[in-house]
């Protein structure tokens, strides 16, 4: 692991804090300080001025509209725009950038690519994920979606849920069985498919903190071309888990920025409220700062490990139990803080609905008891810590696979 910063990767700092210098006002206090309706009018702009000048899909290679800079840069870049309390993608980017970006680059074909990865970048297309079932979560192979080639076309029929913003999005990237009669986890192919067609239904779930989070999505008969398939036909399983790779540790060394300007955040909550004086909460707050810390040196390192092979290794899998956890724990902790006050919700909820709130948000009880509804996700989605957990256990330590 090598903490420090190539001389590159600082004469690229020094661009972006130029860059936001130009863009943000002088009074400037952070996306997470406006309303909700002013801060999502905002990001939208926001995104399409990071992408004017360059500033999204810093990684990617410059002739699929990308800056053809390291995963290094990237850091730099979502360290100084946290810094600014900017975010550094949009809504939908989750899956649209990191996720179909990545996978694309990694298995696309070059007419794929050269489609699909401008139209990403632009927001022509926006993405969500069409993998969980009402019986197929965390087992995801035991999925029953099918899906048959007529013609040119795909057909497919079945139910998807959790996804997050499918009703904004256009498209969905979809796992489906294509070969009924092979295992489990062989005969399941990785779809692209539009949802703006009469087969695609959305129906939105409501979360507990009362907001529209999620979303079931029904496929019936729904179609798409015969060429919208990544990878190879029935070797759907190998690209879903090299995307889920992407999900966990794409992020490893940038997630860290965020939840330090939450940390931070909590911190001043305490010293505002007093807490501070506290042994207990002193103690559980050094602890926060370790695992934070942590969190942070071991980005690093996988971040090394990718810049030298270019592959994600079962690090994604320690990075996801770590920061999954240590979120859920450090907003149990900032909900204690706050004391009685977080009984009665005042303020606005996160702007986000997953990881932490956007930077420059209050320490409002609304705002740090819906941090810590998402913190209860966190070790869910992306892959539970129980099967990260097994993941590490069989593939970094070689120990025997679970009975079946």
């Amino acid at each position: 692991m090598n903490p420090n910063y190539s001389d590159q990767a600082e004469a690229f700092r020094l661009r972006v804090k130029a860059f936001l210098a130009d863009h943000l006002p002088a009074d400037w206090k952070g996306v997470g300080a406006l309303s909700r309706e002013d801060a999502f009018a905002f990001t939208d702009r926001w995104r399409q001025i990071l992408n004017d000048n360059g500033f999204l899909g810093v990684s990617w290679p410059q002739h699929y509209g990308g800056g053809d800079l390291t995963k290094l840069e990237q850091v730099v870049l979502v360290e100084e725009l946290a810094k600014a309390g900017v975010p550094a993608v949009g809504p939908n980017d989750n899956f649209s950038l990191k996720m179909m970006g990545g996978l694309l680059l990694k298995w696309g074909t070059k007419e794929q690519k050269q489609y699909f990865l401008p139209r990403i970048l632009s927001a022509e297309h926006l993405w969500c994920q069409g993998y969980s079932e009402p019986d197929a979560g965390s087992d995801l192979a035991s999925l029953r979606t099918k899906a048959e080639l007529d013609g040119d076309e795909w057909v497919i029929t079945g139910q998807k849920i959790w996804q997050t913003r499918a009703k904004e999005a256009n498209w969905i990237f979809v796992l489906a069985r294509t070969n009924p009669d092979a295992p489990k986890h062989r005969g399941l192919t990785f779809f692209m498919v539009p949802m703006d067609q009469p087969g695609v239904t959305v129906v939105p779930i409501r979360k507990m903190g009362g907001h529209p989070g999620f979303n079931e999505v029904f496929l019936d008969g729904a179609r798409t071309a015969r060429g919208n398939v990544i990878g190879e036909v029935d070797n759907g399983w190998e690209v879903a888990n090299s995307l889920l790779s992407l999900e966990r540790g794409d992020e490893a060394a940038t997630n860290p920025v965020l939840f330090r300007a939450e940390f931070d955040r909590m911190v001043q909550m305490a010293r505002e409220r007093g807490r501070l004086t506290d042994p207990a909460i002193r103690d559980r707050i050094a602890a926060a700062y370790c695992r934070v810390e942590i969190m942070r040196y071991l980005g690093y390192r996988i971040l090394t490990g990718v810049l030298s092979t270019g592959v994600i290794g079962p690090e994604a899998s320690i990075s996801k139990v770590q920061w999954s956890e240590y979120h859920r724990d450090v907003t149990r902790l900032a909900v204690e803080i706050m004391g009685a006050d977080a009984m009665v919700l005042e303020g606005r909820a996160p702007l986000r609905g997953y990881r932490c709130d956007d930077p420059g948000a209050p320490n409002s009880s609304a705002s740090w008891v819906g941090a810590l509804y998402n913190g209860v996700a966190d070790t869910i989605y992306a892959g539970t810590s129980q099967v990260q957990r097994n993941i590490l256990g069989e593939r970094l330590l070689g120990l025997p696979r679970e009975p079946q």
